[in-house]
């Protein structure tokens, strides 16, 4: 008869090895990652509608001179207010990059967190795609003219200008991107914290 007082070797391995918990994804280095890039597709719009600027010779109508003519973002209240949307997606990026890293480090508060990133997510996407909205009309018109009201095509004439203003438009579309996912990643990160 077998002695049932030593346990078999199996048993004592399968004792002292805890179960292995399925490890649960927070999702904080991506929100860490997109928010960077956020910072990073900001600040390098704002920086190319900056530089955009060229100055052409142009025929005036009508008379046999020539004068110089300077094209910049400057010029039109839509571009102005695109800086100034892209400036503080830039800001709101480094900020909340700064803001998702300590979540990382102590994440404590991190629902909280997430719920003001989702909110603040939403408000910036509107501000920034409204803006790129605002630059891209300007910059259609620019490109392709309004025959219906007799305005011209620039974009002919002043073409490093209008590449600088449609790259800088590319990338704040980018951006707008970034945010729309920015904003699914902290609405799903907050539904994955809902005890089930």
């Amino acid at each position: 008869m077998a002695s049932t007082d030593k346990p078999d070797r199996e048993s004592i391995k399968s004792e002292e090895a805890p179960a292995a918990h399925p490890r649960r994804s927070n999702y904080s280095s991506v929100h860490v990652a997109l928010r960077f890039l956020l910072f990073a597709a900001s600040v390098t719009a704002v920086v190319v509608m900056v530089t955009a600027k060229q100055t052409k010779i142009v025929p005036v109508p009508g008379l046999p001179i020539s004068v110089p003519l300077e094209a910049k973002f400057s010029d039109s209240p839509a571009f102005l207010y695109f800086i100034s949307a892209l400036s503080v997606a830039g800001l709101y990026g480094i900020l909340t990059t700064l803001a998702a890293i300590s979540i990382v480090l102590k994440p404590a508060y991190a629902t909280r967190f997430l719920l003001h990133f989702a909110l603040l997510d939403v408000l910036m996407l509107g501000i920034v795609a409204s803006a790129t909205g605002a630059a891209g009309g300007v910059a259609y018109v620019g490109l392709k003219g309004n025959s219906h009201v007799r305005w011209g095509k620039v974009c002919n004439v002043y073409d490093k200008f209008c590449q600088h203003v449609g790259s800088s438009i590319a990338v704040a579309l980018f951006a707008s991107v970034l945010l729309v996912l920015l904003t699914m990643l902290s609405v799903f990160s907050i539904y994955r914290k809902i005890p089930k």
